[in-house]
């Protein structure tokens, strides 16, 4: 018996839907590692297409079968091809990918050289339409900053707190995940590391100490290496300070489109 394909039926009402899809799935994805070659992780995924509003439903079990068929090569030099696919196998004008997932790199310790895993919460969100293509890479990167007006004031100390910094770019070439975790990192009073031993403590807080940032600070040295790289085209950077003896946090953010 055929089964009646209710999704492609005529909708009375003649209203176009701008995205419907799948959100929220998680799935095993693999994606370029600079060291390793490759990276196996799990993503949060969300797909979309547009929807003609001669049609009453899409068929959201055709971006499992796309997400299934490309799980072996998510990353960003193929996600053109995957939103290809996704246009034409849902008939659809525009197609959106928003692939969020943990990025893990191994870390060493400065001065006892320990190693351990650090996690980088990392994005890739994609759309392309008949006329237009548009891909966004995002890193989401934890530092530590100390407060240069505490150090100021301060007979003793200076208060200092873990922050987050969260870049997202576009670009002409390919740019790796790791460059801009780097650009990132050396922009903050301090990295933060998955593990420290005592001599390790000691060389980060007092390294720290002597590299005090504001979070306007970091926006404007994580924005001057960005103007500087020659693959990126445009950027946004933010950063939040979740401050240690304030019941807010700090933020700073800068957009710019490079010509």
């Amino acid at each position: 018996m055929e089964l009646k394909d209710i999704q492609s039926l005529p909708d009375h009402r003649h209203i176009e839907i701008d995205k419907v899809g799948i959100k929220g799935i998680r799935y095993p994805v693999s994606v370029l590692d600079r060291r390793k070659g490759v990276q196996h992780t799990v993503a949060v995924i969300n797909m979309y297409v547009d929807l003609p509003h001669h049609f009453k439903g899409t068929h959201m079990s055709r971006f499992v079968e796309i997400l299934n068929e490309y799980r072996h090569e998510i990353h960003i030099k193929k996600i053109p091809r995957i939103l290809q696919e996704m246009r034409t196998r849902l008939c659809a004008k525009v197609a959106h990918l928003e692939i969020d997932f943990p990025f893990f790199l191994e870390k060493e310790a400065p001065v006892s050289k320990a190693l351990a895993l650090m996690e980088y919460g990392c994005k890739i969100v994609g759309s392309l339409g008949e006329d237009f293509k548009d891909l966004v890479l995002e890193v989401r990167v934890p530092v530590m900053t100390v407060c240069p007006c505490s150090k100021e004031i301060s007979a003793r100390g200076a208060h200092n707190q873990r922050g987050l910094v969260r870049v997202r770019v576009r670009f002409r070439r390919f740019v790796w995940i790791e460059e801009l975790i780097e650009i990132v990192e050396k922009c903050s009073s301090s990295p933060v590391y998955p593990l420290l031993k005592r001599p390790d403590e000691k060389f980060v807080t007092e390294y720290a100490y002597d590299h005090p940032m504001f979070v306007e600070d970091v926006v404007r040295e994580v924005c001057r290496h960005l103007l500087e790289h020659p693959a990126i085209t445009w950027f946004a950077v933010e950063a939040e300070n979740f401050e240690s003896i304030h019941a807010h946090n700090a933020y700073a953010y800068i957009e710019r489109k490079k010509d």
